[in-house]
């Protein structure tokens, strides 16, 4: 994989000493605003990446690149990945995948009809605790209750109640609770459980963005509660309980750290099969080998994936007008 990695943020820095440490990919090329360019630069230099541009255009006119990762401010995602399938790349583009359900059909179709390869990036699904999670669903018999609660405080927010608004709390942006992180509990949701039979969000509005929220997934047979603040903090973790067992991740849905499994009558037991690594580690990996071996049935189960997912963020956000 020949990369271009586009954006210069906080995700971006955690990414290049995963992306630059994964077999098979080279980053040929980093694209920043002019206003960043400077950092751009020093990431440069400090992972030994060839080119620079503060153009999108000029970077997808390089020929000695064939994918662009794409971990820009939320409301750029959608018209930064249809501009680098039209130019013929494969594309990785950060969660949440666009901020309409449309654009991802039509990002999805593009790549189809291309025959590029599209794949959103989120870690918990590439995670070793993810099969755990799965495979041990049958223990628990009939799922009743799921519960999933990632809310940290957000180093923004004081900033934000004084005017200072990051693209994480622009409403015009993309941010706000339900789509930087309740989007890492919808995803591990319907990865395991498939769509709701019906969606609705209960947000805390604040400067028109949604600093908390509680989204309530409705599967006939069983609820899910997925909770997600930016405004306050408590115990991370997810619960799913079921009439034979109970597993618990005490930790971000993200990161999906160890796992206790509870089934009736017995003794928890502790399971952690993450490996030491960064959480975007499996993934890249993944991502590589996906696209290396262009291997279009996987990333279109990872699409079909992601869409449904944006049906149920689409209906979660017609609450947040």
């Amino acid at each position: 994989m020949k990369l271009i990695v586009v954006g210069t943020g906080k995700i971006v820095e955690e990414a290049l000493p995963v992306i630059t440490a994964t077999n098979g990919i080279d980053i040929k090329a980093l694209v920043s605003t002019p206003r960043s360019r400077e950092k751009a630069e020093t990431l440069a230099g400090q992972y030994q990446i060839q080119d620079l541009y503060t153009s999108l255009d000029q970077a997808l006119d390089n020929p000695d690149t064939d994918t662009v990762y794409v971990a820009t401010p939320n409301h750029l995602h959608y018209e930064m990945s249809k501009a680098a399938l039209l130019a013929g790349k494969h594309v990785i583009c950060e969660k949440p995948f666009t901020l309409k359900e449309a654009q991802a059909q039509e990002l999805a179709q593009l790549a189809k009809e291309k025959k590029l390869i599209l794949l959103e990036a989120i870690t918990n699904l590439y995670l070793e605790n993810f099969a755990v999670l799965k495979e041990e669903l049958t223990n628990l018999g009939d799922i009743k209750i799921v519960d999933c609660n990632y809310s940290q405080y957000s180093s923004r927010y004081d900033a934000f109640k004084d005017g200072v608004i990051a693209p994480a709390f622009d409403p015009e942006k993309g941010g706000g609770a339900l789509r930087d992180l309740n989007i890492y509990n919808i995803h591990l949701v319907v990865a395991l459980f498939g769509e709701p039979t019906s969606v609705d969000y209960l947000p805390n509005m604040e400067r028109g963005v949604d600093t908390s929220g509680i989204l309530i997934l409705d599967y006939t047979d069983f609820k899910v509660v997925c909770i997600a603040a930016k405004d306050c903090s408590a115990e991370v973790r997810t619960t799913i309980q079921g009439n034979k067992g109970s597993m618990i991740v005490a930790g971000e849905s993200n990161t999906l750290p160890q796992v206790k499994i509870t089934e009736n009558g017995s003794q928890p037991r502790l399971v952690n099969k993450n490996s030491t690594e960064h959480r975007m580690a499996a993934e890249f990996r993944a991502f590589q080998a996906i696209i290396n071996d262009r291997d279009f049935a996987r990333a279109q189960e990872a699409i079909d994936h992601s869409l449904k997912v944006m049906k149920v963020l689409e209906k979660a956000s017609e609450n947040l007008s």
